[in-house]
């Protein structure tokens, strides 16, 4: 099968898997996810990433000197979790020696959770143009090409201009299987299995064996669709653990919007400057429901980002605008800047 015809075949099957609906009720489809072998415990293998010719940038930035060490790719094997089997993938960026740097965990969506762990973990890295994204971050301006020509001319324009203020740093992205255990109408509970993993059994390993920062303010956390419906659930279940907490195109319906609300003000009790950010678009299934959540968290008083950004809600957002929204805010926040206006 050729790339072209993959990336058709997987896009037909997440139009299958998610059915849209006025209030974003297309978390509600909830076919049986395919079963998955187990895997050996505790293994491990990576590979070295060649990066392009300018991705260097933040490497060569003053600070640690030495040798550059080149971006490279973990992939980490569990034979079983709370929440089944699970693989992990990890990017780690160009480096020098030393050098540190935040962590993002990303979440995939629902189309890759029906792909098992060997696949589903690699979905932002094969489906949704991780590396490239990275690479293009290195090396800008970015132009409406890379954005899949999906950005507004004004959004392009301002962040460029961050770019050019100040060169992105990369981070270490953390790229768990997105197990498909939210859908449908199971309750939110069903994500504290998954919040007791990826804080207190992932992140651990994240700080032992990356070059990570290893502090909570400078951890984020942020998926799209069922990824984003993860996300943000652990995110505000566990807020001690993240300096930011992300969603985009976030599986959510309009009714969860008080009971998100109230979670959001508990997690900034606990961690006052936890950043928070829902990120939407024009024709995305989930664009009322956001709104709604934004509402609910703006009557609670809570301060948020609400961005709405032209696309629809399929993989040629997640290669465009998607990607390139998430690194660059997170970018940003987790290190103390303001995300771009």
């Amino acid at each position: 099968m050729t790339a072209r015809a993959a990336l058709v075949l997987s896009a037909l099957v997440l139009s299958a898997l998610v059915v849209p609906g006025c209030d974003g009720r297309g978390a509600r489809a909830n076919p049986p996810a395919p079963t998955q072998p187990a895997t050996p415990a505790a293994t491990a293998s990576a590979r070295t990433v060649k990066p392009g010719p300018s991705a260097t940038a933040s490497a060569a930035a003053a600070g640690p000197s030495g040798p550059i060490i080149a971006a490279s790719e973990l992939t980490w094997v569990y034979d079983q979790t709370g929440v089944g089997p699970m693989q992990v993938v990890v990017r780690l960026p160009r480096r020098r020696a030393g050098q540190r740097f935040p962590v993002l965990i990303a979440m995939h969506g629902r189309g890759e959770a029906h792909k098992g762990p060997a696949h589903g973990a690699r979905g932002w890295v094969d489906d949704y143009g991780l590396v490239t994204a990275l690479e293009r971050l290195h090396a800008p301006p970015l132009t409406a090409k890379d954005l899949e020509k999906l950005a507004a001319p004004e959004r392009l324009a301002r962040m460029n201009a961050a770019l050019a203020e100040r060169a992105f740093g990369d981070m270490v992205v953390v790229c768990p299987y997105t197990p498909d255990i939210l859908a449908g109408d199971r309750p939110f509970s069903a994500a504290l299995p998954l919040a007791r993993f990826l804080v207190d059994e992932l992140l651990p390993r994240v700080h032992r064996e990356t070059p990570a920062l290893g502090t909570a303010e400078s951890t984020g956390i942020d998926g799209v669709s069922l990824g984003g419906r993860a996300s943000v659930l652990v995110g505000l279940d566990r807020a001690e653990a993240f300096g930011a907490v992300a969603g985009l195109q976030a599986a959510f319906d309009s009714a969860d919007a008080p009971e998100l609300a109230r979670r959001a003000k508990r997690a900034r009790e606990k961690n006052p400057k936890l950043a928070i950010r829902l990120l939407t678009s024009e024709g995305d299934f989930f664009l009322r429901a956001t709104k709604s959540i934004s509402r609910a968290l703006d009557q609670a008083g809570l301060s948020h980002e609400l961005r709405i950004i032209p696309g629809p809600h399929d993989y040629v957002f997640n290669r465009g605008p998607g990607v390139y929204e998430m690194l660059v805010f997170h970018d940003r926040v987790l290190r103390g800047r303001a995300p771009v206006p």
